[in-house]
């Protein structure tokens, strides 16, 4: 195992987790996430850069701001950490020694996977709060998607036809999810998806491929139904009440990344021959 790479992932991770945190709380409000610097959101003063170290920053305050001592989400340590470890499981999959042993080709598969990581944390985030995909995310996410698959077409031996296979795969989810929300809406009167989730789909396509693409739905299809049926008959969820289908999305989209959608596959007829 490379300790060095770990570290790094991890510390990388967390950073960026930190900057997610004011994307998350910032996008949606329509402010710049690049200014003011970070601030209390209660009493409006700067964060000072030792407490605004990622995770430890919030254990030295004990969770309590230093001017105004209002209280400051655990949220916000645990997307740093939740980042870490998703960065980290970028390594994984790769291969932690892959980068020192593999050249270039695995530095640019872990380059674009933690891009890939930090483009989906803030989608899942936004969409848990407030049922909605930003579209500049979204669009920002198919092109490094197409950006990602070039870069791996020209240093790897992929044929040049992956490129225009990514692109028609962007298109495809497109269409085929806004589509099946148009259906439904004349079918039974309302979206069963919204427009936000038919651009994640295309940013799917964008760095998966078709096989991927329809892997990763499959996945999201499966765990949204579960969710949504255990919500259900629990109470949670009323009748016809909506929930996020992005973050299931997101999820399909990061395992499929991280095995490929064969290894999916394969396991899933496994799992129908028993």
């Amino acid at each position: 195992m490379n300790a060095t790479l770990v570290l790094t992932l991890l510390l990388g991770g967390a950073c960026v987790g930190s900057f997610i945190n004011v994307v998350v709380w910032r996008l949606p409000r329509e402010e710049s996430v690049v200014w003011p610097g970070s601030h209390c959101p209660h009493c409006g003063h700067h964060v000072r850069w030792h407490d605004n170290l990622p995770v430890l920053g919030w254990m030295i305050l004990r969770g309590r701001c230093r001017d105004c001592h209002q209280p400051i989400a655990v949220r916000y340590p645990l997307v740093e950490a939740l980042t870490a470890g998703v960065w980290l499981s970028a390594g994984w999959a790769i291969g932690l020694d892959a980068p020192s042993a593999g050249g270039l080709s695995a530095i640019l598969s872990l380059g674009t996977g933690v891009v890939l990581a930090s483009l989906l944390l803030p989608l899942v985030l936004i969409d848990i709060d407030h049922l909605w995909l930003p579209e500049p995310l979204c669009r920002t996410g198919v092109i490094l998607g197409w950006l990602a698959t070039a870069l791996m077409v020209a240093s790897t031996a992929l044929p040049t036809s992956t490129l225009l296979h990514h692109l028609i795969a962007a298109a495809a989810g497109l269409v085929i999810l806004e589509s099946l929300s148009a259906l439904a809406e004349r079918l039974v009167g309302q979206p069963a998806l919204g427009l936000g989730d038919a651009k994640l789909a295309a940013m799917a396509g964008a760095w998966l491929g078709l096989a991927g693409l329809g892997m990763a739905m499959g996945i999201a299809v499966m765990t949204g139904a579960l969710f949504g049926s255990i919500g259900r008959i629990s109470g949670r969820l009323k009748p016809k009440q909506p929930f996020p289908f992005g973050p299931f999305i997101a999820l399909g989209i990061w395992l499929v990344w991280l095995t490929g959608p064969q290894w999916w596959w394969q396991h899933w007829l496994n799992f129908l021959s028993v």
